[in-house]
């Protein structure tokens, strides 16, 4: 049996992808390592795993993340006091199953926004639709459809995705059509899908950010008191991204060798 001769048909039945690993498995079943069933199940293993990559791919591709984080690549010992337990079990996307909302605070530099893409990224790895932006890009498009009346079909794509992640929550205070916005993204998502909220403030200092304490009372209430809180502290990851002294000056001297003492310039 020829590869081409099955590669019209496997396209006609848009099992193309098997074409990649066919030669394999028909040398491993002409060495008699794969039985019919075992040949036909590999091959169609092959074609489910290629699918969910693509699919995992597209849908990392629309989450829009600044970078693609993981936990695995989260230093939790550099601030031992994180909640690494409480952070690991978020992980498991119940709380997107189940509509549940997360709101990660803590101070600059932290990080809140690696956590949070991490969130995503496993979101998307367990199927479900994610949509990463900062809060002033969600607040300015919002602000656009105003404008152009097109203020509904904009608000409807945040409110299609599985989980949506608003990181930068809290800058600086809302005008009162931000404010009414806001409003109205955290009540259309309240218990239809899941959000995760970033923001350097704590959630009691959100109410003070709305003009109207009415809008305030409404959207916060059901966003701060039905979500899992992830409480960040410790020391910033930034000051270790500053490039060594050496770096920046190829004719710098090591001082150590001169008995001088080199400091560390950290925050």
């Amino acid at each position: 049996m020829k590869t081409h001769q099955l590669e019209p048909k496997l396209k006609a039945l848009r099992l193309g992808g098997m074409l990649d690993t066919l030669e394999v498995r028909l040398k491993d079943a002409e060495q008699g390592k794969l039985g019919y069933l075992e040949f036909l199940e590999q091959l169609l293993e092959d074609e489910i795993g290629r699918r969910d990559q693509k699919s995992f791919s597209l849908r990392l591709s629309r989450a829009r993340f600044d970078e693609h984080k993981t936990l695995s690549q989260f230093d939790f010992g550099y601030n031992p006091k994180l909640p690494a337990a409480l952070i690991r079990d978020l992980a498991t996307c119940r709380f997107v199953e189940h509509h549940e909302s997360v709101l990660i605070c803590g101070p600059v530099g932290v990080g809140k926004s690696h956590i949070a893409q991490s969130l995503g990224h496993a979101a998307c790895q367990h199927g479900y639709d994610v949509r990463y932006l900062r809060t002033n890009q969600l607040l300015r498009d919002l602000g656009g459809g105003h404008a152009d009346g097109t203020w509904e079909n904009r608000l409807r794509r945040y409110l299609q995705p599985d989980l949506l992640i608003l990181d930068d929550f809290g800058l600086r205070e809302f005008s009162p059509m931000q404010a009414e916005d806001v409003y109205e993204l955290v009540c259309e998502r309240d218990h239809r899908g899941s959000m995760i909220v970033v923001s350097n403030r704590a959630p009691v200092d959100w109410y003070s950010l709305f003009p109207n304490p009415v809008l305030a009372e409404g959207a916060l209430d059901r966003l701060i008191n039905s979500s899992h809180h992830v409480v960040m502290a410790g020391r910033s990851y930034r000051p270790q991204r500053r490039p060594r002294r050496e770096a920046m000056d190829p004719n710098h001297e090591d001082q150590g060798a001169s008995g001088g003492e080199v400091v560390d310039e950290v925050n």
